[in-house]
């Protein structure tokens, strides 16, 4: 399985993106969007993890404005540090990013079903504004942060959309899954899973069993969704 970096032309400048290409394409795509840590050794895997699947994947780096090519740890100093970061980080201008990333992989060669977002905590919220805001297909979002400061946006999602949260995760509490779970409960593209024995961050650094289930109730929801064209599965 093939893989390289990128870079994706924007009209106020480039950003670099790991690309993972499927040895068996199955026509569709996806952008796999960052946690606060950039773009790790666990993006990289989970957008790995897409391509194995079939699926053309692309990791934007989102940072590219304040601190390009950022790879954090988990360590307390690079916590502090990814916060900081996060702290110059303008989500309108991230989703306007994420938007160049899907327009990328629609244009490669073999696309011919839809193009995907499937985002992680700070991506995860970037997901849900996705969903609402830009012309894709469909939208995973995997224990957003901050979704319940923008709840405004549910009643404008388009894309359909699944969020995933973790039972035992404090930076989305069970007070805040109700609040948005509230806001989403007109929408019908909408849905929500909780693994209730889950914490934060459990698509990437979870038991080996909650991240395969996860990943299979993501591929059938993306199979469900997505657009099939010529040569698409």
């Amino acid at each position: 399985m093939p893989t390289r970096n990128d870079q994706i032309i924007t009209p106020d400048g480039s950003f670099g993106a790991y690309i993972s290409v499927p040895d068996k394409p199955n026509g569709h795509a996806v952008v796999v969007v960052q946690e606060i840590f950039g773009v790790t050794p666990h993006i990289r895997e989970v957008t790995d993890r897409y391509a194995r699947e079939g699926y053309l994947a692309v990791a934007p780096d989102l940072f590219w404005r304040v601190e390009p090519g950022l790879s954090l740890t988990h360590s307390k100093e690079d916590m502090q540090r990814a916060f900081s970061i996060v702290g110059q980080f303008s989500e309108e201008l991230g989703v306007l990013d994420i938007g160049h990333a899907a327009a990328y992989a629609k244009a490669q060669p073999g696309i011919t079903g839809g193009v995907a977002v499937v985002g992680m905590c700070l991506g995860g919220k970037l997901a849900y504004l996705a969903a609402a805001r830009l012309p894709v297909d469909a939208c995973i979002a995997f224990y957003g942060v901050g979704i319940e400061k923008d709840l405004a946006e549910a009643g404008g999602i388009t894309a359909p959309l699944l969020m995933f949260f973790g039972g035992k995760d404090k930076y989305v509490s069970a007070p805040v899954r109700h609040d948005i779970k509230k806001a989403v409960s007109g929408n019908a593209k909408v849905a929500i899973r909780v693994y209730e024995e889950a914490d934060h961050g459990f698509y990437t650094r979870g038991e080996p069993d909650v991240i395969k289930s996860a990943h299979a109730e993501a591929k059938d929801f993306l199979s469900k969704n997505l657009p099939h064209g010529a040569g698409a599965a």
